[in-house]
């Protein structure tokens, strides 16, 4: 017996019902159980807060499914361009930052966030 937790069940498509240009990022948790959730995350030209480092209990695994967006790593001077198709697992802990999205069009976001090793 699984243990997550589907949103309605019901057929949907990751490009339907983007948000219009909005303060702040849209972030839909697709589903979700005790060890893994996903995220549909919708940027539209946001970036942190100047300082703020994410710094997560949870490894994440991220993909730009369209638009384009500029990850940082405290570890890394250089920022990491992030365009359709890219992915990449952020190990827990991994301080990042997100320094800019584009505000052309939607950056759509995969995230997929669990913990242990497994």
């Amino acid at each position: 017996m699984h243990d997550s937790v589907i949103n309605d069940g019901g057929f949907k498509n990751l490009f339907t019902d983007l948000p219009a240009t909005t303060a702040k990022e849209c972030v839909e948790v697709l589903t979700s159980s005790s060890i893994v959730r996903i995220e549909r995350i919708v940027s539209t030209g946001q970036a942190s807060e100047e300082g703020f480092w994410y710094d997560q209990d949870e490894h994440e695994w991220v993909a730009v499914l369209a638009g384009e967006a500029k990850l940082l790593f405290d570890d890394d001077p250089q920022p990491l361009t992030l365009k359709p198709g890219d992915h990449l697992l952020i190990p827990a802990h991994r301080r990042h930052r997100v320094e800019w999205t584009s505000d052309r069009e939607p950056t759509v976001w995969l995230a997929v966030f669990f913990t242990g090793d497994e």
